[in-house]
């Protein structure tokens, strides 16, 4: 059985996610809108959820029909094959979304239409904290349905548990990473490193971990679920790549690098990252050679903020002026103010992304001279 499958991406960094998903073997990924979909089977849909770092989710679409009315909705929703992926003794929940092109407008109607048929036809209860989700989107009268493979967001690795006050998510990071050219092959420091969201990924990506070993996964509830090729399927990961690459990160918070050390650990890298207490503008580049420094700092959205963050920022692009020849730079930021106080020689930007309310951009260098 082949249908699409859509990989979930911030909005602006579909390319980078399809250039990820070409790179791990999936057919003629194709950029959407928030995403990059792909033809395949069920097997795609669990190995995309093993290992790529960069999707936020993986639905599974898994029909569509037209629908003018409810009563056509509910009509058509009874006779879909329910049966062929869900099963009864699963709870399964229901999210529509409609647009103005669409007769059907009224979305919680129509999330009703199709709960009861599900209930009705296949058995299945309804919850809303059920285990799995049925995504329907109803546009220009077509409505697609699609289950979220997934569960959770798949920036939960499974390993972190420490956070900072704005943490930056894991897939967005791994994003960032790979627009900055990193492929695991070269050291990273993050020197506001909170959590240490940067480098822990960094050193996954040059171990080989794929970032979904440590989690569960909604498409284990589902009736096409077959356990056998999917234990095939996490037995044929490859072992952990030896490496004498280290990542580094600094804070000037000591709890924050405590707690950087402690997610580390969780995630299997304890052992090539490396967390102390400095300030930015203290940065020293680590003994090798040089990688990829890339850092989150504060935004100072807030009245009064703003004007301490240009001497932070200045001290840092000071730094990394001085003293990081060799090494590229990545800022993500939301003011292209504070970038350029750093009076590093950053390359065009591309198109912001959307981040806990606000859109960041990421600022890149070219190797610093």
């Amino acid at each position: 059985m082949s249908f699409e499958i859509f990989l979930m991406a911030p909005p602006g960094l579909e390319p980078v996610l399809a250039e990820e998903a070409a790179e791990a073997g999936f057919p003629a990924p194709k950029v959407v809108p928030g995403g990059v979909t792909f033809e395949g089977g069920w097997p795609d849909a669990w190995r995309a959820n093993l290992v790529l770092r960069g999707a936020g989710r993986v639905l599974a679409r898994i029909g569509a029909f037209r629908a003018f009315h409810l009563a056509q909705l509910d009509k058509r929703s009874r006779k879909f094959d329910w049966c062929a992926v869900l099963r009864p003794d699963v709870p399964v929940r229901v999210e529509v979304a409609t647009n103005r092109k669409s007769k059907i407008y009224h979305a919680r109607a129509a999330q009703q239409r199709i709960e009861t048929a599900i209930t009705e036809e296949l058995g299945a209860p309804i919850a809303p904290d059920a285990p799995v989700t049925i995504r329907a989107r109803i546009d220009d009268n077509l409505v697609t349905l699609s289950v979220d493979t997934s569960g959770g967001l798949l920036h939960k690795r499974g390993a972190k548990e420490a956070v900072g006050k704005a943490p930056l998510r894991e897939t967005m990071a791994a994003l960032f990473l790979r627009q900055c050219g990193f492929r695991g092959t070269e050291p990273v420091l993050d020197p506001m490193c909170g959590s240490g969201t940067f480098v822990i990924e960094a050193a996954e990506m040059a171990a080989g971990l794929a970032p979904g070993r440590a989690r569960d996964f909604a498409f284990t509830q589902l009736a096409s679920f077959d356990a056998g090729p999917w234990e095939a399927l996490r037995a044929a990961l490859p072992a952990p790549r030896a490496t004498d690459l280290r990542f580094h990160g600094s804070d000037r918070d000591a709890g924050a690098f405590a707690a950087a050390r402690a997610n580390a650990a969780r995630a299997g890298v304890g052992d090539l990252v490396d967390f102390r207490k400095a300030a930015a503008g203290d940065i020293t580049p680590p003994e090798g050679p040089p990688g990829l420094v890339i850092v989150n700092p504060p935004y100072g959205l807030r009245i009064g903020q703003r004007k301490p963050l240009f001497a932070l920022h200045a001290a840092l692009g000071r730094a990394l002026r001085e003293r990081f020849g060799g090494w590229r730079v990545g800022l993500v930021t939301t003011d292209a103010g504070l970038a350029g106080a750093t009076e590093l020689p950053f390359l065009p930007t591309g198109r912001p992304v959307p981040h806990g309310g606000l859109r960041v951009t990421l600022h890149r260098t070219d190797s610093l001279p």
